[in-house]
């Protein structure tokens, strides 16, 4: 049997647990391969050929969520979004609340009670009640079981109350409204930070060309014509001009042009590209034109390789679930069966039917997971405030915990430890004034558009140039002219300075050489003091670049760091950060398209606000203002955020353990229990609310 691969988009998503859910359900249904994962919100699977696409969508529409192929099948946006819900929510939730605080007599009437619990209550249901049904239906207990089953016994008791006039005692419903409120903001918190963690593939996608110029000889001539990328064929000659992206890859056949590679290899400077040379699909003509042959069209070039590594590494990426859904899963089962228990054996005891009912209502009620619902959100959300005004950019609760964990950090060289932009450190001449190699140099650099030549000519601002004549660019060597008196001018790279980390130029003048100019590419402000702070944290650095080896191994001796690796492709990227992933967790910080697998493969990605936007949508934390110092922090953030959220679930099942076997032997009233509850969600907050204090200590990024 023959199996094509299909990737299904998956929106409705509130937790891990609904990735496992749908993949579980997927399995059973015979998708043997199925992978869910929440991160990207994407299905994949492996369809035989008598399995068909759409009974997996119906599968997934069934579990109640909008599965998704772009171009293939769209389901209509729904109405009722989770933003829609929370204030919804809200608008019943807060008069609700008002009672415990107003004495407004018409507030603590238990039906005007019952009138605005009502509405959150059948929101509740539908929102978790609807979840937490299909969940067991599958076997399994996820966190949504224990937010409707607490309402639901808050709503059952306080209606029971109600109903028979019971009193004030029996009336929880700001309880049973709470708890569906408070959940809601949690998954709006982390659906918000997630929003975007998903578009690198999309933003890759746009860097493909989009048209090309198709050369075709006939017996009148050549005809040139605009076609669409995707119909580019093997073999097709292509005109390429200054400016252009490069529709395809292939080979140089005649002309001359300097192409951008950085966004492939992370080579700082433009490669010559003559006769023979390979050219590779979406990089940019810098300058010259060319005549090229396509030999990679469509999903075999490199970019489309590139492409599909970051997809593959997403899709492989480990899915971590929040401390509080590992265990839901042996929770609530215990929790019901003792509830269960709690009224049989109080019955078995001669307790009244009645008390023997109030005995297992408490039980439920104080299990409430309403406490277990707020030890993440509340971390979560502070940590990433915390973060985002020190710019530090954090793309969900589930980034936290990974970064909490990284015992080491891999860098990019170019663009990431340095600025990319070229730096003119030394002019000396030899034989002739300074004023006068400043001058010839100015005139020969003017006409030139190379990026190292707009370097110099900004570097030589106010120098008056030279008069020179028969200027001429040549492709690969460098600039030439003359002056009145015959002179020969011409620049090129110094033979000499061969094996050199930094860039040396050489100027003669009728092949004697009269100056030398050398170039350096600035490091980056802060990258030093972020990689010893990132030591003093006890987490080693490394620098995984596609730039030469004696550029990487300058910079890695100046920077204090032991491992670096060289000529680094975004193949090889990815294997040697699969290396470094079996010694432990490694964050991966870049800032180019080549970097996007990396940044996606790595358990954490790390890109600068100021590289590509392609590296900035494939990392999960992203430094604002490129500020690389940046990083230490953000490390301490998440450590300090990831104890708060180990105490605040600590003290909410410590609670559990306490308060439910005093509700089970009757010591507790379900309104004691849920007052005690309460007190539980007071004690995760507070508990928060004093990690807010602890991250404002941290020294800014």
């Amino acid at each position: 049997m023959q199996a094509s691969e299909i990737e299904i988009q998956i929106e409705g998503m509130d937790c891990t647990g609904c990735a496992h859910d749908i993949e579980q359900s997927l399995k059973r249904r015979g998708y043997k391969d199925a992978t869910v994962d929440f991160l990207t919100k994407r299905a994949t699977l492996l369809l035989a050929d008598n399995q068909r696409f759409e009974d997996a969508l119906h599968l997934i529409e069934e579990l109640g969520y909008r599965p998704r192929i772009p171009d293939r099948y769209e389901p209509p946006e729904p109405w009722w979004s989770l933003e829609r819900k929370l204030l919804f929510a809200a608008i019943w939730t807060v008069p609700l609340l008002l009672h415990m605080v107003a004495e407004w007599h018409w507030l603590h009437n238990p039906w005007i009670q019952l009138l605005l619990c009502l509405p959150v209550f059948l929101l509740g249901c539908a929102h978790f009640g609807l979840s937490a049904w299909r969940s067991l239906r599958l076997g399994i207990a996820n966190m949504d079981v224990l937010i409707f089953g607490g309402s639901l016994a808050a709503f059952s008791y306080s209606l029971y109350g109600t109903i028979n006039a019971k009193g004030p005692q029996f009336l929880f419903y700001e309880t049973a409204a709470t708890i569906i409120f408070a959940v809601l903001i949690g998954n709006y918190l982390e659906r918000r930070a997630l929003r975007k963690a998903t578009s690198a593939i999309d933003e890759l996608s746009r860097l493909q060309a989009a048209t090309a110029r198709r050369i075709t000889s006939t017996g009148l001539g050549e005809i040139i014509e605009d076609i669409p990328a995707a119909q580019v064929a093997k073999g097709d000659v292509l005109l390429i001009n200054h400016g252009d992206r490069i529709p395809a890859d292939g080979v140089i056949i005649q002309g001359a042009a300097s192409i951008d590679q950085s966004m492939i290899t992370g080579e700082s400077l433009p490669v010559e590209s003559t006769l023979g040379s390979k050219v590779i699909g979406g990089t940019i003509v810098v300058h010259g034109t060319a005549r090229m042959q396509a030999s990679n069209v469509g999903d075999n070039t490199v970019l489309s390789e590139i492409i599909r590594l970051v997809r593959d590494a997403q899709r492989s990426k480990p899915s971590i679930q929040r401390l509080g859904d590992r265990v839901s899963n042996i929770f609530v089962p215990v929790v019901i069966l003792l509830a269960v228990l709690t009224f049989a054996l109080s019955l078995a005891f001669g307790v009244t039917f009645v008390e023997s009912l109030l005995r297992s209502v408490a039980v439920l009620v104080v299990a409430c997971p309403c406490a277990m619902g707020l030890a993440t959100p509340t971390a979560v959300s502070i940590t990433l405030g915390k973060a985002a005004r020190q710019g530090i950019l954090l793309k969900g609760g589930l980034v936290i915990e990974q970064l909490a964990r990284v015992q080491q950090v891999v860098f990019d060289k170019t663009g990431t430890l340095t600025t990319g932009q070229f730096k003119v450190t030394r002019i000396e001449s030899i034989g002739i004034s300074s004023d006068e190699a400043r001058s010839i140099l100015k005139a020969l650099e003017l006409h030139s558009s190379h990026p190292i030549a707009r370097s110099i000519v900004a570097y030589l601002n106010g120098v008056q140039a030279a008069a020179l004549h028969d200027l001429l660019e040549v492709r690969g060597v460098g600039m030439q002219g003359s002056d009145s008196s015959g002179n020969r001018y011409k620049l090129e790279r110094d033979p000499e300075a061969a094996g050199q980390t930094e860039l040396c130029l050489a100027l003669y003048r009728n092949d004697i050489k009269i100056a030398t100019i050398t170039l350096t590419d600035e490091p980056r402000p802060g990258a030093k003091q972020a990689i010893q702070e990132l030591a003093a944290l006890g987490i080693p650095s490394a620098i995984m670049s596609g730039d030469t080896e004696g550029k990487v191994a300058a910079f890695a001796r100046e920077y204090g760091i032991a491992q670096w690796h060289s000529e680094q492709l975004p193949q090889q990227k990815l294997e040697l950060l699969e290396q470094y992933e079996r010694r432990g967790m490694s964050a991966y910080v870049g800032d180019g398209i080549n970097d996007a697998p990396a940044l996606a493969r790595a358990t954490v990605g790390v890109a600068l606000s100021d590289g590509t936007q392609v590296a900035v949508q494939s990392a999960q934390v992203v430094l604002l203002k490129g500020a690389l110092e940046a990083l230490p922090t953000a490390i301490q953030l998440c450590r300090a955020g990831l104890r708060t959220i180990k105490q605040n679930l600590f003290w909410a099942f410590a609670y559990n353990v306490i308060a439910i076997p005093l509700a089970a032997l009757g010591y507790l009233s379900p309104m004691v229990a849920a007052f005690s509850m309460i007190f539980s969600d007071f004690v995760v907050i507070g508990n928060s609310l004093r990690y807010r204090f602890i991250a404002a200590n941290l020294r800014s990024g």
